[in-house]
């Protein structure tokens, strides 16, 4: 199989049946990544109101709607854009070459338009009413995305911890609006620096899992992933645990963060959750299989959603009761 950083075409595609160009446009945001972005502001935006004890419901609904509508379509526009820089990337790999535009359900044009138009219009919705610093966050989140992590997938390696920025930084969207300060001092959040720390980690061994499965696809469409020139796996595996061992402070972080929110159950939880995904990449790392690496992923899936669930179910009963 060739190594060469460019990508293959692939002819004779057949575009399959969908629901028109307004579904197709809906489906180059990636909408399992816009709701897992969207989700982790809106955890952010929840944990930072929590913490400064301001109930005002209006101000908070109001808040909480744009936080959530403008984080979506800044994140859908920046996944469009990435769609469209990576069509012909797309178009070579088996699992991409029934997206929209590599299957030609919609014009190159319309996705650049789209998703350009889908970017600014969120990062203004949060600049008119959540403010400039979660608007400033949702406008860095795209560009490292577009500008960084996109180009850089065929060249280096590197290109997943780049990619992991603007995965990370979406709390900051929320715990910027929540905030009472103004200016850069909204950014200075402690829990959401944590949430930050907890994302950015998170996103590793995930990724890596993902690239090992999919190493073949990867290097049909050129791109430079850790897997693709790692024949035995070794490197890989010794990411994954390494970043999965890290991950375990990361996902106590919140709790150091916010002590007056988060407490021993989530820190309990957080710790035997992280040791037990620790343990399944370490099974990786020895017997590097797809199946072990699914494994991985698949844990790395259901960690997430009930770490959040737990830090704040724990902060909306302490606050309440």
């Amino acid at each position: 199989m060739s190594r060469a950083s460019r990508a293959i075409p692939v002819d004779g595609l057949d575009a399959p049946a969908g629901a028109g160009t307004l579904g197709a446009l809906l489906e180059t945001t990636k909408p399992g990544i816009t709701k897992l972005v969207t989700i982790t502001a809106m955890v952010g935006f929840v944990l930072g109101v929590l913490g400064h004890g301001e109930f005002a419901v209006a101000r908070i609904a109001v808040l909480g709607l744009a936080c959530m509508v403008g984080t979506a379509m800044a994140a859908g526009g920046a996944n469009a854009l990435n769609m469209w820089l990576e069509m012909e990337r797309d178009r070579a790999m088996h699992r991409t070459r029934q997206r929209p535009l590599p299957s030609r359900r919609i014009e190159p044009a319309s996705a650049a338009w789209f998703g350009a138009v889908l970017t600014v219009v969120g990062v203004l919705v949060l600049a008119a009413v959540a403010g400039p610093m979660p608007a400033l966050v949702a406008l860095a989140c795209a560009a490292v995305y577009v500008l960084a992590y996109t180009p850089l997938k065929p060249i280096t390696p590197w290109n997943t911890l780049i990619g992991a920025i603007p995965g990370a930084l979406p709390p900051l969207i929320g715990t910027a609006a929540a905030s009472p300060e103004s200016g850069f001092a909204a950014l200075g959040e402690p829990i959401g620096w944590a949430l930050f720390a907890l994302m950015m980690v998170w996103q590793l061994p995930h990724f890596f899992a993902i690239a090992w499965l999919h190493r073949a696809d990867y290097e049909r469409g050129g791109f430079r992933m850790l897997s693709v020139r790692d024949e035995t796996g070794r490197r890989t595996g010794v990411a994954i645990f390494a970043t999965a061992l890290l991950l375990v402070p990361a996902t106590l972080a919140p709790a150091w963060a916010a002590p007056g929110l988060i407490g021993w159950p989530y820190m309990v939880f957080a710790l035997v959750s992280g040791v037990a995904y620790a343990y399944l990449a370490f099974r990786f790392a020895r017997e590097r299989t797809d199946r072990r690496a699914r494994a991985v992923f698949f844990a790395s899936i259901a960690h997430l959603p009930v770490l959040m669930i737990m830090m704040t179910g724990e902060g909306l009963i302490r606050t309440i009761f």
